[in-house]
């Protein structure tokens, strides 16, 4: 018999309607001695049975639901539908954008709390952020390694956020070693290399395919400067448009020799595409001071807020940045912004752009929203699974 978590008064409403988390102050008593990431039933304050999670004593979120059907085990069979369901409702869109790389597991909007896992041509890589996502590590696995034969695994749990459960930073192989961990994946026509154990995030940011597709709509015969670059994934659409050159920005001189790459792979190593190692906020100052203008320039900086008690300091550097670009616009000039910050509501992102274009002294028009791909879902009842934002503007 599994261990007991009983709610307080009031508190089994969000799971009522099916919202995944339960936090510790909702939590009134335990019956039974849980482990870290065992699986606990829960029940409201009148005894009534409400879900099956994970447990994380050490966590805010006191437990991360699997199930709210009474009768279903969290086993072996459970991981293999979820894995099964959750590429079925992604064949559409792989096949319709012709991917190699895409998200198949984006933890609560897929029904698998703290779970990431994203496949990368014959690469899968595991992203293990809660305590229950840990406790079954090796059942994914198992499951990975039927569903996809031939594949070799690799974890990337190597995020702060694992402290808050409790646990400590893991990565390696968790199939047999290979010799290389970089491979090439395919977006909407265009290649990019991708290095799983280096890179970003789980190698590489999937979740803005669509938006960089949308970017090269906006390039032909612009001048474009493209802030945080990364391996300059913006501006290979932006080169295959015709582009009439572009400027890539990174600290990291690493993505930067990387961005040479995929232009070379994509044969486009003849356009107009040079690479700064740079901090884009100097940069900016700098052109600006220099009076150098651009017809069109990207914006899509890494994640400012964590927490609530960033969110202020992090609105200043939204804003601070996107007043820099305004002014570095040529008149009708493109802005494309985005906040990957999932604390940043869309409105208050709207509203610091707006704020930014005042102080540039700028007319702005929102002309185009942009969000995270379609491998990267919301589901109803996890909103939060929202967070990657972007505007396309033209400034005047």
């Amino acid at each position: 018999m599994s261990s007991r978590i009983y709610l307080n008064v009031g508190r089994e409403k969000s799971l009522l309607r099916k919202h995944p988390w339960v936090f510790s102050k909702g939590v009134n008593k335990i019956k039974g001695k849980p482990m870290l990431g065992e699986t606990v039933d829960v029940f409201d304050s009148k005894g009534n049975w409400l879900a099956k999670g994970a447990y994380s004593p050490e966590s805010q979120i006191r437990v991360r639901v699997w199930s709210f059907d009474e009768n279903e085990q969290i086993d072996r069979a459970f991981f293999f539908k979820k894995l099964t369901l959750a590429q079925s409702r992604r064949n559409y869109f792989i096949d319709r954008d012709k991917l190699t790389g895409y998200r198949l597991i984006a933890g609560e909007s897929d029904g698998l709390p703290g779970i990431t896992i994203d496949k990368y041509d014959n690469f899968i890589v595991c992203q293990l952020l809660s305590a229950g996502a840990d406790f079954h590590r090796y059942t994914l696995v198992d499951c990975l390694k039927e569903l996809y034969p031939g594949c070799h695994i690799y974890e990337r749990s190597d995020v702060d956020v694992r402290k808050k459960e409790g646990l400590e930073p893991v990565t390696g192989w968790l199939t047999e070693p290979q010799e290389s961990t970089e491979c090439v994946i395919e977006e909407h026509g265009i290649k990019i290399h991708v290095d799983i154990a280096t890179g970003h995030k789980t190698g590489f940011y999937l979740d803005q395919r669509d938006s960089r597709l949308a970017a090269g709509k906006y390039a032909k015969g612009k001048s474009i400067l493209n802030c945080f670059s990364y391996t300059g994934t913006f501006s290979l659409h932006c080169a295959a448009n015709d582009a009439k050159e572009v400027i890539n920005v990174d600290v990291s001189q690493t993505a930067l020799d990387m961005a040479k790459r995929n232009l070379e792979l994509n044969a486009l190593a003849d356009k107009k595409v040079t690479g700064i190692k740079e901090d884009v906020f100097k940069l900016l100052r700098q052109y600006r001071a220099e009076k150098k203008t651009f017809d069109m320039i990207i914006l899509d900086p890494p994640k400012f807020v964590d927490s609530k008690a960033q969110l202020t300091s992090a609105c200043r550097g939204y804003k601070d940045i996107n007043m820099l670009a305004m002014q570095l616009l040529k008149p009708k000039g493109i802005l494309l912004t985005f906040s990957c910050s999932g604390l940043m509501e869309s409105n208050l992102f709207n509203k610091v752009v707006a704020d930014a274009a005042l102080d540039a002294g700028k007319n702005l028009y929102y002309v185009e929203r942009l969000h995270q791909a379609a491998d990267h879902p919301v589901a109803s009842n996890y909103p939060e699974g929202y967070y990657l934002k972007g505007l396309v503007c033209q400034v005047d």
